[in-house]
């Protein structure tokens, strides 16, 4: 159900609020309270009571603005606030953020909504919704928190407008006429002109005439004594200021006041699109000032349009001396006004010159009294459009809400984007120049400890930008609804790192991530190096055990996205069969029984290396399935590989090289291990034989019979 009040859409949905309303007891969200009444009329609103007086109100976020998370599904949080326009309260009480499902504590969340209390609805209205709040202020959840700060301060001030407190009130959303100037042309001898009589009668020039009386009159109602006390002197008749103002904007109106010549400069000076003024007056009053010195603003008048104003300077004024309109009065002053550079004004609109009598009430202090002179095009010269559909509404407010939001969050992660995205050109490189690069084997392993680290301690456990599984239920179960990027442009790390999987899926398969990117696979790999550093002995996997242990992934995967289309929310909670949020997100803060699991995990790892990445993941699996799209072999292989050589599959790090040499891109990492070995003199069988037969490296009869021997050995192992 979807209504719409003023300009604020209500997107009540049938019960929503009643059933959350049962759930939470009014004591709990609002303090004081001892019940809720039935709904206002005036929308999705329960007032909550005490002693059978209405205290404040209940209301969800959702019945009033969007809350569309990273799920892409609606959080939504129970809001109290109070008569005074402050928050009582607020409980979340519905979500599908993968992150809160299956990571962050909800008692996290919860504590920063608690943080809500005693806020300031009406101070929210007048600042525009005021300040953010810190953006890493629950560790992990920086989207869900963004989304729930932004919904929760927005819902209360258009809940708080429905009802009227503090005097706020609905903005009108009926459609508003746009009005612009109908095209004349400004030749001088094809413009009409007219007399000073016409000008006044068609409202082509506006008057204000003000006598002593009125001025004295408006200062004594001011009720300051100092300034009562000094009364403009003369007669209650005697004008104190007769002022007359004219825009210039359109050329009958312009070639009239100035005359020929006057004219013709007007038209030299004004620039494309500036706006330019008559001002006329006579009487006790200057409108310019005694004050004025060259190179300063006139700060007596100043023209005002809506919520824009702007005055004249020195550079922009020239004195005119007399008014060319046959029949016009002698007046005192006459000024020619050039609009400010910097001015937004439509000519065509209504707008007001604002005129500031002051009075002196000391050597140096003055009290002050502003008079508008309102004018308005004469009819004739404007083109009023009606717009088809308001200019403003709540869904557009909503779109521009969701557009800061990820806006504000690449904004605030701009240095991490920046060093994730050099990274992630440098690894690009360096995948692109792999084949001189391997051929120093003490330079690429140091490369990849390096990167290695960078990925756990940068992009894991800093920038906690682990992918997951989840990411993929979320991207298609939005392609099976709706679809909208601004969801996922809300983190921006991870969003990276998705658009360089997707890139890297057709040139390197899923070793580009897997390999290189994942902070999980670090983890493993860093902490097997260590083991083997400490001489803990390595397990190899029978082959026929481990081409059959390996599809168990994609059997983890299938299931859950299988599930996932049923119901995403059961999906994300059994995707805890990722250790990631346990072991990167969270850093190990979490109970007992997932540190257990992660415990087994990397103890596993330890004597197998990458052990999960091998049997388990499922986000390997997901990305294995569309790799097999990649477009290019950067792997060489000689013919020799696999019969007889098995060099390469006994030092493959995840088995990913078959006893016939054949490497499986659905399994490689991309470790460029392979490739160390396949331009090593020392290690590869191939380069040896070669260069022995070149006659560059003499090799003993012994050791070629020796290692023949080891070669066919390891053949029958591998088979």
């Amino acid at each position: 159900m979807l209504a719409v009040i003023g300009s604020i859409s209500v997107r009540a949905a049938e019960g929503d609020l009643e059933k959350y309303l049962a759930e939470i007891p009014a004591p709990s969200l609002f303090p004081g309270g001892e019940m809720y009444g039935p709904l206002v009329a005036e929308g999705p609103l329960s007032p909550v009571l005490k002693d059978g007086e209405i205290i404040g109100y209940a209301f969800l976020n959702t019945d009033f603005v969007g809350a569309i998370g990273y799920s892409g599904k609606p959080i939504k949080v129970l809001i109290g606030m109070d008569l005074a326009g402050r928050i009582s309260g607020a409980r979340l009480v519905a979500h599908a953020e993968p992150i809160v499902l299956a990571g962050i504590p909800e008692e996290e969340i919860a504590a920063f909504i608690n943080g809500y209390r005693e806020i300031d609805i009406l101070k929210l209205a007048k600042e525009k919704g005021g300040e953010p709040p810190p953006v890493d202020i629950v560790s992990g959840a920086t989207v869900t928190i963004m989304v729930i700060d932004d919904s929760i301060k927005r819902a209360s001030v258009r809940a708080a407008r429905l009802l009227g407190i503090g005097g706020l009130t609905v903005e009108a959303t009926s459609p508003r006429a746009i009005r612009s100037l109908i095209p004349q042309t400004s030749t001088e001898d094809k413009v009409a002109v007219q007399d000073w009589s016409s000008l006044l009668g068609d409202g082509s020039v506006r008057r204000m005439r003000l006598t002593l009386k009125d001025v004295n009159q408006a200062f004594v109602a001011q009720g300051n004594a100092e300034a009562i006390a000094r009364p403009e002197q003369g007669a209650d008749e005697d004008v104190f200021i007769d002022l007359y103002v004219a825009s210039l904007a359109v050329p009958t109106i312009a070639r009239s006041l100035l005359g020929k010549w006057e004219y013709r400069n007007y038209l030299n000076r004004v620039k494309a699109g500036q706006q330019a003024f008559v001002v006329m007056g006579e009487g006790h009053y200057s409108f310019r000032g005694s004050g004025y010195v060259r190179g300063g603003i006139f700060d007596r008048i100043q023209v005002v349009q809506g919520e824009e104003a702007f005055r004249f300077t020195d550079h922009g004024y020239k004195n005119l001396g007399e008014v060319a309109a046959e029949g016009a009065p002698d007046f005192s002053e006459v000024a020619l006004f050039y609009a400010p550079k910097t001015a937004v004004f439509n000519p065509a609109d209504n707008w007001q010159l604002q005129l500031l009598v002051q009075r002196a009430i000391g050597a140096l202090e003055k009290v002050f009294i502003a008079y508008d002179l309102n004018y308005k095009l004469p009819e004739s010269y404007v083109k009023v459009t009606q717009p088809v559909a308001p200019v403003v509404n709540a869904q557009d407010e909503d779109n521009a809400a969701v557009n800061a939001l990820w806006k504000k969050m690449w904004k605030a992660k701009m240095p991490e984007v920046i060093i994730l995205v050099s990274a992630i050109t440098l690894l690009t490189i360096l995948f692109f120049v792999q084949n001189q690069v391997v051929k120093y084997r003490a330079l690429t392993d140091r490369i990849r400890l390096g990167f290695l680290v960078f990925t756990l301690f940068y992009i894991g456990y800093y920038a906690q930008a682990q992918l997951s599984v989840v990411n993929v239920f979320v991207f298609a179960n939005a392609l099976l609804s709706d679809f909208r990027w601004e969801f996922f442009l809300m983190e921006p790390m991870i969003f990276i790192l998705w658009c360089s999987v997707a890139v890297s899926l057709l040139f390197w398969g899923r070793g580009a991530y897997c390999g290189w990117l994942c902070p999980f696979g670090a983890l493993q790999e860093l902490t097997n190096k260590l083991a083997r550093l400490l001489r803990v002995p390595q397990i190899t996997v029978p082959w026929w055990l481990h081409e059959r242990l390996w599809p168990i992934k994609y059997m983890i995967f299938l299931a859950l996205l299988g599930l996932s289309v049923y119901s995403l929310s059961m999906a994300e909670h059994l995707a805890e069969v990722e250790p990631f949020k346990t072991a990167i997100v969270l850093k190990f803060m979490r109970a007992w029984p997932y540190l257990l699991f992660v415990g087994v995990l990397l103890a596993a790892g330890l004597f197998i290396e990458r052990f999960y990445c091998r049997y388990l993941c499922p986000l390997g699996a997901a990305l294995a399935i569309p790799g097999k799209l990649a477009m290019f072999n950067w792997l060489k292989r000689y013919r020799n590989c696999g019969d007889p050589c098995h060099k390469c599959a006994q030092d493959c790090m995840v088995q990913a090289i078959d006893p016939k040499g054949n490497i499986n891109p659905n399994e490689c990492l991309h470790c460029l291990g392979c490739q160390q070995t396949y331009y090593d003199e020392k290690v590869c069988p191939v380069m040896i034989h070669k260069l022995a037969k070149a006659g560059k490296k003499p090799v003993p009869a012994e050791a070629v019979v020796r290692r023949g021997r080891k070669l066919n050995q390891t053949r029958e192992l591998g088979e």
